[in-house]
């Protein structure tokens, strides 16, 4: 074969013959400036001297200079050379013309435009790529964790200087205040679905009576806990539990209480008052006076604060985690995750996408993995919560006083990704 390495263009002799990445970079970019401003040169000039520049609309940078200049490998230089030869003879200076970058493409086909011009295109997209994936990584890795207590330093009521202990406390005894998920197993005269039944209803009274949140959380947890210590609770007396476990909650939480009568009278005078102050003993004693346990309320309250929660996320979560009272089958989650789980849930319906931040997992101590089999069960009650027999959480959720949070569509999607 004849022909001289002059005939090669001069970046390609430069990166290969040389190995000056630095004067490549430089020279490729200068084309590439150079073709903005006058257009690709033809075929032709290639063969004539010129130096043919390369169709790329993307500057290099210094990061690629190396990789650029070691892709330009023998096999490029070898078609460039035997394309110079076939053209040599024929080319003359004044045939050269300058055309514009899409009509010079336009004259190959797919197969046909040159190598080194097909391979920097493919580079230069799996470089812009993977630029994208590691911004997107820096970004997830430089999310600040809040501080959520700095707002209320000057509050002495906010105890800033202790809630971190406060809460680790709760966390290290949120076990004592659960129950077995199967205790209902052990009771021979009622079942769980008398318990949906008795807590539907107590919400209800809880709300005519316009008593503090604490004390509906309260109750429930004393029911739980009772009822799986006494395996000997008669269906007929269940009512019975549930207004005494309200008293009970009632003289722990609330300021004025409700007298033994209203509770009686709100129960359709099934029991007298004697029934209800011996089954208050009877309760207590069971319990070992213990109600300083951590509800899920607790945990609600300052999980909301570490997600920054407006009053609509704060309605729409406290309606998720007042329906999962109600069933008996969410009692297999402890307190914290529950509370963790109804906020994502709610902030997942707002959202219309899995929305949880840094911040919401260093308070909570739990991850958006972590939550998704909770939260898809809230999905599904939440679809469900207008439905058959116990309504009450979504008819006190649908008032204007609670946002008519349950009129807000579910987050459907949470269960589509479930199934995968």
């Amino acid at each position: 074969m004849g022909g001289s390495d002059e005939n090669f263009p001069a970046a390609i002799r430069q990166s290969n013959i040389h190995g000056n990445n630095r004067r490549a970079l430089s020279i490729i970019n200068g084309n590439i400036k150079e073709s903005q401003k006058r257009g690709v040169l033809t075929e032709k000039n290639a063969v004539c001297g010129k130096k043919p520049v390369i169709p790329i609309h993307r500057p290099i940078t210094r990061k690629f200079a190396a990789q650029l200049a070691g892709k330009l490998q023998q096999p490029v230089i070898k078609e460039v050379k035997s394309f110079v030869e076939s053209k040599s003879s024929t080319c003359q200076l004044e045939d050269c013309v300058i055309v514009d970058a899409e009509e010079y493409k336009s004259m190959y086909d797919d197969n046909d435009v040159p190598m080194f011009v097909q391979h920097t295109e493919a580079m230069l997209d799996e470089i812009d790529r993977m630029d994208a994936e590691v911004e997107m990584e820096e970004i997830e890795e430089i999310e600040p964790v809040a501080d959520i207590d700095s707002c209320d330093k000057k509050n002495p009521l906010a105890v800033t200087e202790y809630i971190d202990d406060v809460y680790a406390h709760y966390n290290k005894t949120e076990s004592l205040s659960c129950v077995p998920p199967n205790y209902m197993d052990q009771q021979f005269d009622i079942n769980e679905r008398m318990r949906g039944i008795l807590i539907d209803w107590l919400i209800e009274v809880h709300y005519k009576f316009e008593l503090m949140e604490e004390t509906l959380y309260l109750t429930v947890n004393i029911i739980d806990r009772f009822l799986s210590v006494n395996k000997s609770v008669m269906r007929k007396k269940l009512q019975l539990v549930g207004v005494t476990a309200m008293l009970l909650a009632c003289k722990y939480e609330e300021v004025s209480v409700p007298v033994v009568d209203d509770l009686i009278l709100i129960s359709d005078k099934a029991y007298s008052r004697q029934e209800v102050l011996d089954m208050e003993k009877l309760m207590i004693n069971t319990l070992q006076f213990n109600l300083s346990v951590p509800t899920p309320y607790v945990f609600m309250r300052r999980f909301l604060k570490a997600a920054q929660s407006d009053k609509r996320l704060e309605l729409l979560s406290f309606f998720i985690i007042e329906l999962s009272l109600v069933q008996y089958e969410m009692l297999r989650f402890p307190p914290s995750l529950l509370a963790s789980a109804a906020i994502f849930t709610a902030q997942c319906t707002l959202s219309g996408y899995k929305q949880w931040s840094k911040t919401c997992e260093r308070y909570t101590n739990y991850s958006k993995d972590q939550l998704v089999e909770c939260a898809t069960m809230m999905v599904r009650l939440h679809e469900n919560a207008g439905t058959g027999k116990l309504t009450c959480v979504h008819k006190k959720y649908s008032t204007s006083k609670y946002g008519y949070a349950a009129k807000t569509e579910p987050a459907r999607f949470l269960l589509n990704d479930a199934e995968f």
